[in-house]
């Protein structure tokens, strides 16, 4: 028998990848007004404006135990995540670089290994970084530079406005985390497309905003769209695209390899459910955006609040 509804949430909540999230806030008040910027700081890459676009700037860190445990699929990730990120920002890769700290160089060989598959993979340079291998624990970080036409921001997201998601389901759980693995085993030229879906579309204006599927899982990443929106949306629980073999607690705290919460008027929808269908990714209208600072879900007849941004903040990032 499946929990209730209130009892899933509550579940979901407990996730240590929205846990990790919550960090954010002591970062938010220790730097807040520190520097005078027009770009609001809080979605998944920085912005800096260049000539006629944008320059993007993102950076990833690595729990210190995936990285000694796994350290290929680490090296994969830090790829793999980075160009996520400048993607969701409609933005294109440039180049990474990476800080590895190692106790012995077969380690550090795997990490690098799974770095080089996903630069060629993705056909993402690594062009320079910082390298220790005579530290006493495994660390890896992996920044990225892109570059944008048209941002997609967080920011400008509405009320009235519609919440789609697009996860590839062709793939399979990577133990021992929640990471469902839909990267390395499938076609580059099938991943390079489906990441150049999300600058494609918002240079064509079709899509408001877009926001990378995170280690807090879906929920904690919508949750986090809306801090920077200062909005809520209602969700709708079964429209979610899921595997039949997954239940909802895990697929709703895991890290999809690709997965994106999008954002579009209601006009847009079909083109966007449409392009995302022809390059295999499962697509589908999940919730809509409204005036109070809530997370709704529904399902079925079942209705509950699974984050109340009135009085409970997760990063603390706004503008």
């Amino acid at each position: 028998m499946s929990p209730s509804l209130e009892t899933l949430l509550a579940q979901v909540r407990e996730h240590r990848g929205i846990a990790h999230k919550r960090d954010i806030q002591q970062v938010a008040d220790a730097l807040a007004g520190s520097w005078p910027h027009p770009f609001a700081n809080g979605d998944d890459s920085a912005v800096i404006a260049e000539g006629e676009g944008y320059l993007l700037l993102a950076m990833e860190g690595f729990i210190n135990d995936f990285v000694a445990i796994d350290p290929w699929f680490a090296g994969w990730c830090g790829v793999m995540v980075n160009v996520s990120d400048i993607a969701a920002m409609g933005g294109r890769p440039l180049a990474v670089v990476n800080a590895l700290w190692s106790a012995d160089q077969p380690h550090a060989r795997e990490v690098l290994a799974g770095m080089r598959a996903a630069s060629q993979a993705y056909q993402v340079p690594v062009v320079g970084g910082h390298t220790n291998l005579h530290s006493n624990q495994p660390q890896l970080a992996v920044a990225i530079a892109g570059r944008a036409g048209r941002l997609l921001d967080s920011f400008a997201v509405q009320a009235g406005q519609e919440l789609l998601v697009a996860i590839n389901l062709a793939g399979n759980w990577h133990p021992p985390g929640l990471n469902w693995d839909a990267a390395t085993q499938a076609d580059p030229a099938g991943l390079r497309a489906a990441i150049e879906l999300l600058p494609a579309l918002a240079e064509s204006g079709v899509l408001v905003a877009a926001k990378d599927i995170s280690q807090a899982g879906l929920l904690g990443t919508l949750v986090m769209l809306l801090e920077s929106a200062q909005c809520g949306a209602t969700l709708d629980l079964v429209a979610i695209p899921k595997p039949d073999h997954c239940d909802w607690r895990d697929w709703l705290c895991a890290f999809p390899s690709f997965g994106f919460l999008l954002v579009c008027e209601s006009a847009q929808r079909e083109v966007v459910i449409k392009r995302f269908a022809d390059c295999g990714i499962s697509a589908a209208k999940v919730g809509i955006f409204h005036p109070e600072k809530k997370l709704m879900v529904e399902r079925q007849h079942e209705s509950a609040c699974f984050w109340d941004l009135h009085h409970e903040p997760l990063t603390g990032m706004r503008r």
